[in-house]
């Protein structure tokens, strides 16, 4: 059973920057595509990127905008979701989870197991 804690969460200001983390342990990690989601007006978890299990193909949503850079390091076996120019609107509780099921990397539905979450906070 994969187990996933995210990490790196905090109370920044405008313009910040934050590094998320995600530790897996139960399965080998190496072997997973990860997710980053976060809740949204109307949608219980929002797509914000995702990275397959080699680390070559990533995948962002749009209103990231070249802001944020998943990344992985399955030596660790440990993703990452670097966030730049954070602002207020970014702020939410960040789940990293595990792609488990065939379909789009953007949809939550392709994902079977979820960590409890890290919370950002920006301030205007």
């Amino acid at each position: 059973q994969a187990q996933l804690v995210e990490s790196g969460g905090g109370l920044v200001q405008a313009g910040d920057s934050l590094r998320l983390s995600c530790a897996a342990s139960g399965r080998t990690f190496s072997f997973d595509s990860m997710g980053w989601f976060r809740p949204a007006p109307g949608k219980e978890r929002e797509f914000v990127a995702s990275i397959d299990r080699n680390g070559l193909m990533l995948t962002y949503a749009k209103f990231v905008k070249g802001r944020f850079t998943i990344s992985r390091d399955n030596t660790k076996n440990t993703v990452y979701l670097q966030m730049n120019r954070l602002n207020a609107e970014d702020t939410a509780v960040y789940y990293c989870a595990r792609r488990g099921y065939d379909g789009s990397v953007s949809a939550a539905t392709s994902y079977d197991t979820w960590g409890l979450g890290t919370q950002v906070t920006v301030s205007s």
